[in-house]
């Protein structure tokens, strides 16, 4: 019996790194528009059960756009010039996932009256002003923010770090609101456990420590959380719990949180 241990444990850690990749597979393919290998004849986890991996493809999603900053300031651009690139890229590792939430998010609060108009003006595909402003509002800040660092390194690091946090903190919001629909993305997704949101605030904090500093790294966290919870409130009372839209506002806002305390440590 002793002897058949070893291939026991060894048969289940096989088992769990391939539903690991398997989770982390469906997280990307959200998240990014990275062609993720798909597992040939495995099924497809649900997207609610791979919430815990949202911070290792933030991690992804910023070193690439950190690449891309340390690149272009290789080229001896302008350090704005260097964050738009930066951001630019980001966006279009994601698809402007969160941008477009937080459009969506900021045209359907601010330009409907009842309940029922702003989720319509959150699902119509048209961007209004209120929308516009506030991507002029979120790219002008965290590009200002990102240049503002001291050297490319350091901002890289910011930007990778501020990508890592914004994102694991995503799962909460699904734990702990209701679904302002009783269908689209939000509702198709459906609920993860408690468990798994706090090992991707785990995650999310181990990841990000060494990209922003320890002291750094807590107060940004403490940012991060007030930003996402004040975006959570506002769902609330707007239209009574989350969309998909939701948590893309709600990335973008803790981001920006994330970035303004790298930049105030910075100082």
């Amino acid at each position: 019996m002793g002897m058949d241990d070893p291939v026991i444990n060894r048969q289940q850690l096989l088992n769990w790194l391939r539903a690991a990749r398997g989770e982390i597979t469906v997280a990307g393919l959200f998240l990014t528009r990275l062609p993720f290998p798909a597992t040939a004849g495995a099924p497809l986890p649900p997207l609610a059960r791979t919430v815990w991996s949202f911070p290792l493809i933030g991690l992804l999603v910023g070193l690439i756009s950190g690449a891309a900053l340390m690149l272009a300031s290789k080229l001896s651009l302008h350090p704005l010039a260097c964050a738009m690139i930066a951001l630019a890229v980001a966006a279009l590792v994601t698809g402007a996932l969160h941008e477009d939430g937080l459009a969506d998010v900021v045209d359907g609060f601010g330009g409907g009256r009842l309940r029922e108009d702003k989720l319509r003006i959150m699902r119509d595909s048209q961007i209004g002003t209120y929308g516009v402003l506030a991507l002029i509002f979120s790219v002008g800040l965290r590009a200002s923010l990102v240049a503002g660092l001291l050297g490319p390194g350091l901002a890289a690091a910011a930007l990778a770090g501020a990508a890592v946090l914004s994102r694991s903190l995503m799962p909460g919001i699904m734990v702990l609101m209701p679904q302002a629909r009783v269908d689209g993305l939000a509702a198709s997704a459906g609920r993860p456990t408690p468990r798994q949101a706090q090992l991707a605030l785990g995650i999310g904090f181990v990841l990000a420590w060494p990209l922003l500093g320890f002291w750094a790294g807590c107060v940004a966290m403490i940012a991060a959380l007030a930003a996402t919870l004040l975006m959570a409130t506002i769902a609330r009372r707007q239209i009574g719990g989350y969309t998909g839209d939701v948590l893309g506002a709600s990335q973008q806002a803790a981001e920006i949180s994330i970035l303004l305390t790298a930049g105030a440590f910075a100082l």
